[in-house]
């Protein structure tokens, strides 16, 4: 079970589809619409449109197919989901091609600009949906007959827990559950040790899901059991596996949960996903382009400002700090150096207005927020994004965290640049500002857009040229 390969099956398969589907949609054009009789060998080559096709087209349906979020989760998909994905895609993506390369062909009619649409349409979304299908019902089969399985934690071991295993297991088809333990919620209930192994409890859930590297909890909690939910969830924050839970406990769900039945299992899934796939690459997308751009734009200001930062006070230009960013994995924050060398020998602090440890410079660029340009380096390492919660120091994260628990969610994304909270409050000068600024933060994950990035990066446009920053 290599998701690996089974990624590369759905990628060489939507590759051929693509390179069949240009290759008839010529064959198309010169035998019915311009009755050139069918292309030889040798006119082939020398049409220099089809072979620029053929390196370019299959490359943009790929790209298109992997925004929409056709390549993750290969072992999680089916025929429905194939079918939804495949049109929608196809539409878009012809569209492109449509007014990219075919709107300036010389016609005798518009009929024939109909047609070709209409072929390429129609050989794109057959081909392509036939391969994937050959792929997926593969897959679906070696499930359904148990000979592929996501290992599986349950949580919760009261007798909710043990009607659930009973009924899965009861399934006629596998649903692709491979129960390796359950984690005890209350210390009380054990009735699922029956038939599972009690792996301990709530507080070990993470150790529990990297050493047993489970792909699937389940939460089976009792209505006496509810009030350890969100302890529970916290918990599961940041792990790679997929939530689902019985749906008689649904209406105390928060955020975004769908159904799912997926192999035959009859469990809602909680879709910890905050925005649409296509969002999201669109998103990464931006990131990677306004970075690209802005280093670019503004290398002659760097340039400026480390000969300033140099000038005026000894030490590097650059300062490295590290910072926890998605799911707890931290790095190395890049900025320009504001303070003096050595301004932490006392140990982490916040800066405040009047700090004596920043420098004439420094505080001119924390005014401007121009020290925070190098972190444009740290976006297309991947460790930031534009727009996302500021990286804060494990230090004071713990600090935070032992008031306010929901810390956590914050972690679901890449932090960034600038931010809600960063535009609304500006710098944080003790903890209780930072759990201030952690409510913006918060809305803003619940809330996340492309349209929200783009007003709170206009916003922190203006604060930069105003030089209105805390």
């Amino acid at each position: 079970m290599n998701k690996r390969l089974l990624t590369a099956a759905y990628v060489i398969s939507d590759w051929l589809s693509a390179v069949i589907s240009w290759t008839v949609l010529y064959v198309f054009r010169k035998v019915v619409i311009e009755e050139s009789g069918v292309p030889g060998g040798l006119e082939t080559l020398a049409d220099r449109q089809y072979l620029l096709g053929l390196a370019i087209i299959p490359l943009f349906w790929l790209i298109l197919h992997g925004m929409a979020g056709m390549f993750s989760k290969p072992l999680k998909r089916h025929r429905i989901l194939e079918v939804g994905q495949v049109t929608w895609t196809t539409a878009l993506g012809v569209l492109v091609i449509f007014f990219g390369l075919l709107l300036d062909d010389n016609i005798q009619s518009y009929q024939q600009y109909y047609a070709s649409l209409s072929a390429l349409t129609a050989s794109h979304w057959t081909l392509t949906l036939l391969g994937r299908f050959v792929i997926t019902t593969r897959i679906v089969k070696k499930i359904h007959t148990g000979k592929w399985s996501f290992p599986t934690l349950v949580i919760g071991g009261n007798d909710r827990a043990v009607r659930m295993y009973e009924e899965i297991k009861g399934l006629r088809k596998e649903a692709g559950y491979r129960f390796i333990g359950f984690i005890q919620v209350n210390g009380v209930d054990t009735a699922l040790s029956r038939y599972l192994t009690n792996l301990g409890n709530v507080s070990e859930i993470k150790q529990v899901i990297e050493q047993q590297q489970i792909e699937e909890v389940i939460i089976a909690i009792g209505g006496d059991d509810r009030h350890n939910l969100e302890a529970i969830l916290n918990a599961l924050e940041g792990t790679p596996a997929e939530i689902r839970i019985i749906p008689d406990i649904y209406d105390i769900l928060s955020g975004s949960v769908r159904m799912s039945s997926i192999y035959g299992a009859p469990l809602i899934e909680i879709d910890r996903e905050i925005m649409p796939q296509w969002q999201r690459s669109i998103k990464r997308l931006l990131d990677w382009t306004v970075s690209i751009f802005a280093l670019i734009l503004l290398s002659p200001v760097f340039v400026v400002i480390g000969l300033l930062v140099k000038a005026t006070s000894p030490g590097p230009v650059f300062y490295l700090q590290e910072r926890i960013g998605r799911y707890g994995k931290p790095f190395q924050i890049i900025k320009f150096r504001t303070m003096h060398v050595n301004a932490e020998s006392a140990g982490p602090q916040l800066s405040r207005d009047d700090d004596p440890r920043i420098t004439p410079v420094g505080r001119f660029l924390r005014k401007s927020r121009l020290d925070e340009f190098p972190q444009f380096l740290n976006v297309l390492f991947g460790d930031m994004a534009l727009v996302g919660p500021r990286p804060e120091r494990a230090h004071f994260i713990s600090q935070i965290m032992e008031r306010a628990p929901h810390y956590h969610h914050l972690q679901k994304v890449r932090p960034g640049i600038t931010s809600w909270g960063q535009v609304k409050y500006g710098y944080a000068e003790n903890v209780d500002e930072m759990i201030q600024r952690l409510r913006f933060d918060l809305i803003y994950i619940e809330n996340m857009s492309i349209a929200l990035d783009i007003k709170i990066l206009f916003y922190t446009v203006l604060t930069v040229l105003r030089g209105r920053g805390k």
